[in-house]
Formats: structure tokens, sequence, C-alpha cells
């Protein structure tokens, strides 16, 4: 390879990784604007914290995890800390396509986004040290060792044999079906908010502070998911990158106007935060396959997935789970559906594809919700994991953090 070429392909690396970046103040923004205002400074942290935690564990340990070499499959480690090896900025390294030193970044920036999908679903009454623990653990272990089953060429890679078997491009399962059982772990174990199921079970809206906020979160992580599904084409090559692009953009369109048509007709009102998380669930329904879809089976991805938005977030509140954002319904329902859709749609369809991606589900599905409920559990158990009461009704910020986000507007108002 030529090193304009090689230079081409790292620089557009580069650009997908700070992209990928700028999605955490995408999730950020969303989190915040719909949730309340008393909450704001505690989502903040944990956003913060997932990220620079995040990053330093898949540093120590989870790059090698994700990507151990040959292993047996299911679990290896190469070791702690990066390589230093000259060869990574060779044409030994990736063929010659990008350096080692950018594939570590940008798989970093995808490390800390299982997290993050479960911050949101637990926001405004966990308890912030028994949160750290557990992203410390999810993040560090579950997640780089999930990777590795397909990205790492684990047995997922495997099944079909010469990597024909499961098949993820940037991550329906592996970092969003990865967070979103997490997340539904979380909100099992920890319940709802006060408030937000009556007596007669019922379930009452409790309405976000700044849904301007929580609209530029979403339009911030559309521009953010050029950077993730772009960059997984592990290179700047024309053809398949401008596809993905496509793709990734029809889908996101379609998933908005599908979940906005749906509400539309089932709740007689246009509502803005449905409209939103239809964008989203759009974008992670096609991230499994977005290098195999057509432009028109990636509307119908995205048609579907908006749909989905819809009816998951309406059962969610009729088992009586209680999510914020919509989390577990875009990340890990509309992520199931984008990984079956490989089975279904585009290049790879087929009975059999579809099989491999029902497997690849069920195993992360079955390790996430384990691992999880260990964890969340233990904490129960031992230090707890909700704040009381009092705390919840005057808010997280100033309970966990003793600071008020919007300190001079609210001294203002008295």
């Amino acid at each position: 390879m030529d090193i304009a070429t090689f230079t081409a392909n790292n620089v557009w690396m580069m650009v997908c990784t700070a992209l990928v970046f700028f999605m955490h103040s995408g999730f950020a923004f969303l989190e915040i604007g719909l949730t309340r205002q008393k909450n704001t400074i505690n989502i903040l942290f944990k956003n913060i914290f997932i990220i620079t935690v995040g990053l330093l564990m898949y540093f120590g340990w989870g790059f090698n995890l994700m990507y151990p070499g040959e292993f047996n499959g299911w679990l290896g480690f190469s070791g702690f800390g990066l390589d230093a090896d000259p060869d990574g900025v060779t044409a030994a390294y990736a063929e010659g396509r990008y350096t080692y030193w950018t594939d570590f970044l940008f798989q970093g920036m995808f490390a800390a986004t299982a997290g993050t999908i479960v911050s949101g679903a637990v926001a405004e009454r966990i308890r912030i040290g028994p949160f750290m623990i557990f992203i410390i653990l999810y993040v560090g272990l579950v997640y780089p060792i999930v990777g590795s089953w397909q990205w790492g060429e684990g047995f997922l890679y495997s099944l079909g044999g010469d990597g024909g078997g499961f098949y993820d491009f940037a991550g329906s399962t592996l970092v969003h079906s990865v967070g979103g059982w997490g997340a539904l772990v979380a909100i099992w174990l920890l319940g709802p908010r006060i408030g937000k199921f009556g007596e007669n079970g019922k379930s009452n809206a409790i309405p976000g502070h700044n849904i301007p906020m929580a609209t530029a979160g979403v339009l911030i992580l559309w521009l953010g998911w050029f950077g993730f599904n772009g960059g997984s084409v592990l290179s700047a090559d024309p053809a398949r990158t401008s596809l993905v692009l496509t793709t990734t953009s029809l889908a996101a369109a379609a998933g908005g106007v599908g979940a906005f048509l749906v509400s539309t007709l089932a709740y007689q009102t246009y509502d803005l935060t449905m409209f939103l998380n239809g964008i989203l669930g759009g974008l992670v329904g096609i991230t499994a396959g977005a290098d195999l879809m057509s432009p028109n089976e990636a509307v119908l991805i995205g048609l579907i997935s908006g749909a989905v938005v819809v009816g998951g977030i309406s059962l969610i509140d009729r088992v009586k789970l209680d999510d914020p954002v919509g989390a577990v319904t875009v990340h890990l329902i509309c992520g199931i559906w984008g990984s079956l859709a490989v089975g279904i749609f585009g290049a790879k369809a087929g009975g059999q594809q579809f099989l491999y991606q029902l497997t690849g589900v069920a195993a992360a599905g079955i390790f996430c919700v384990g691992f999880a409920f260990l964890i969340i559990y233990g904490l129960k158990r031992t230090v707890g994991i909700r704040v009381d009461r009092q705390e919840e009704l005057e808010g997280l910020d100033l309970h966990e953090h003793g600071m008020d986000s919007y300190a001079d507007f609210r001294m203002n108002q008295h």
C-alpha cells in the first residue's frame, strides 16, 4: 500500500475517533434533557467518569482482552498496557491501513459507550459509589470479553468457518445490546423512581427539564454515528465508506419518521421524545449491517426500528420498569432487531445467517445478564445501590455532590 493511501486511511480513522468521542456530549445532553434539573450534576459526573475511567481501563487491559491474538475463542488476554512495537506504525500492522495507536484510540472510544447506556437508564435514583464500581467491572471486563467473541475472532466469528459466522459491523450487539442488557438488569434491581407508578399501577410521566438540550443531544449523536459506523469500515475506502454513511443516515431518518407516525396513531399527539428516540433506534438498528444493506433496506430497517421504539417503551412501562431515557428500548431491543436484520436483509441474508445472528444475540444476552446480575445484586445486598427517599426527592446533585447545576438561576428565583 502506498504512503498516500496509508495516510488517508489513518487520517479518516482519527477523524472518526473524534466523532465517536463527540458522541459522549450527545449522550450527556440527551440524559440531562430527559431528566429533572435537580439531577443534572449527577448525570454529568457519571458520564465524565465513564469516559475517563473507561479509556484508562481499555488501555490497561481491555484492548488486549478484546484483541488477544490466538486464543480459545472464549477468553484470551495478551498482557497489560499497550505494545510499543515499532511495527505498529508500518504496513506490518492492519495491512498497512492505519497505525496501532489509531486502532487503540478508535476502539477505546467505543468502550465507554456501553457504560453510558446504563447511566441513562438508572438516572435519578442510583448511588454514585456503587454505580462506579459497576462501571469498572462491566466496562472493564464484560464489554471487551463479548467483543472478543466476534471482533477478536473468537467463537462467534468462527461459527460458519473462515469468519463467516455471527456478523456485527459496528456493534448493534457488541456495543449497544451489551449496554442494554446491563441497563435492563440495573433498572429491575433498582426499582422505579418515586412517583413513576401510581397505586393503581398506572405509569405517570415524569417530564424532562430541557427538551431542547435533549434534541441537541440526538443531533450530536447522529453526527457522531458517521464516525461510529464510518470508522468501522477500518479504512477510507470511498465506495464502502460512502455506502455506510448513506445507509446510516437513511435508517436514522426512517427511524424518526417511523416512531413519529406510530406514536401519533397510537397516542393522538405529536411526541417529540418518541421522534428523537426513533432516530436513535434507527441508528442502532442499522449499525450491525450498515455495510451490507442497500438504501432501500436501510429505510425499511429504520422504519421498523422506529415502530419497535414506540412498542418497546410501552412494554417497559407495562412491566413496571422505569427507564427515564428509553435506553433499554433503543439500545437493547433495537440492537437485537438490528443484529437479526443481518440475517433477513442485505448481502448475508439467509436462514443459516439468521441462526448465527440469533446465536450471537443469545450468547451476549446470557453472559451480560448473568454478569450484571452478580455485580448489581451483590452491591445491593452489601453496600446498597439506591439513595434514600429524601435524597431522591431533593435531588442527587445536592446530596451526592453538594452542587447545583443552575445555582445562579435558582438564586435569582428566590
